[in-house]
């Protein structure tokens, strides 16, 4: 089901919600979207988690407010921001060359904080932890990645891509190409495949009918 996750919720516990309406202890979802995002995540019920996969290589559109110039080791509002020296206002020229640049098939490393499992233990646990991780590059792609606007230190961007893709790691990624640095300060996922957030329904503002309306069957989902 298309359900509108609002910030400040981890997607594990927001899905939960989904147990007492349905009455079942079965629930997942298709794709986690970081705590301080929102938009729409895939929740599924019962039997319909075993096609979490493959809602998971759907399709994903992003809004995205990067706010250059600062840095820290998320690359998102989770750690204070810390200013980067000597940081420069980088022109519209060098930002559309270097957002170009990422289009299409590339390789990104995700970043440190992330659910990537090293070990059988998730990378952000080790980190937390005070270990020292390493993630390889990995084939990502990114079938769109458009400017909004740009007023410094502020970047908003549209992107469109694959499964596997970090939008802070772009933000991480263009920071270090514009000399600058970047974060990730706003994040929003707009859709997954043929799930658009305008037809979203928020699970703490709806009642458990309008919830249990918002029902798709697994077939409907998979044929978009």
């Amino acid at each position: 089901m298309n359900l509108y996750k609002p910030r400040g919720w981890t997607s594990a516990k927001y899905v939960y919600r989904l147990r007492p309406i349905f009455g079942l202890r079965k629930v997942g979802h298709a794709g986690t979207l970081d705590p301080f995002a929102d938009g729409v995540i895939v929740g599924c019920v019962g039997g319909a988690t075993r096609w979490v996969e493959r809602i998971m290589a759907m399709p994903k559109r992003y809004r995205t407010t990067l706010r250059l110039g600062v840095t820290n080791e998320t690359f998102d509002p989770e750690k204070p921001f810390r200013d980067v020296p000597g940081a420069q206002p980088p022109t519209r020229e060098a930002i559309d060359a270097a957002v170009a640049a990422m289009r299409g098939d590339v390789m990104q490393t995700p970043p440190d904080y992330s659910a990537m499992r090293v070990g059988g233990r998730f990378s952000y646990q080790r980190v937390k932890a005070g270990e020292t991780v390493r993630h390889e590059p990995r084939p990502i792609r990114i079938d769109s990645i458009d400017v909004l606007a740009y007023e410094w230190p502020q970047l908003e961007l549209d992107i469109a891509c694959g499964r596997g893709t970090y939008i802070r790691a772009i933000a991480r990624d263009l920071g270090t190409v514009l000399e600058c640095g970047a974060v990730c300060e706003l994040l929003t996922r707009t859709a997954v495949g043929p799930f658009e957030i305008s037809a979203s329904v928020d699970l703490t503002r709806s009642d458990p009918e309008a919830v249990r309306a918002a029902l798709v069957t697994s077939l409907d989902a998979l044929a978009g």
